[in-house]
């Protein structure tokens, strides 16, 4: 099992104004929370706002919340916690291990396979 190097996120903001308005204008995306594996942070039905833009010109940071596809199951979207990052792509992890598919299972997963970084709780 692999150690964290820092702490699992605690908190996302609301959403705001800016939020709302990117979010009219097609910058932000919601994205529905099905499933456990991200609690206590994010009950399931919780709606959040991705930023699918976010890593375009830099790659993920260790604690960010992102949404990225299922390296084993094509069109199934996760939530998770980016624990590394590697030069092939990211560790991802649930906040429940006990509830989470995560990169425990299926490893690293590729850059193309990020869809976008977790900004705030909708609305």
């Amino acid at each position: 099992m692999i150690s964290p190097p820092c702490p699992p996120p605690s908190q996302l903001r609301h959403s705001q104004l800016t939020d709302m308005v990117l979010w009219l204008w097609r910058q932000r995306r919601r994205f529905r929370i099905v499933g456990e594996s991200m609690l206590p942070l994010l009950e399931p039905g919780t709606e959040v706002l991705i930023d699918p833009w976010a890593y375009r010109q830099r790659r993920p940071q260790p604690g960010d919340l992102v949404v990225a596809y299922h390296p084993r199951q094509p069109g199934l979207r996760l939530i998770k916690w980016v624990v590394y990052v590697d030069e092939d792509g990211c560790f991802l992890q649930g906040l429940n291990a006990a509830a989470s598919s995560d990169s425990r299972e299926f490893g690293l997963v590729p850059w193309p396979q990020i869809v976008g970084q977790v900004v705030c709780r909708f609305p």
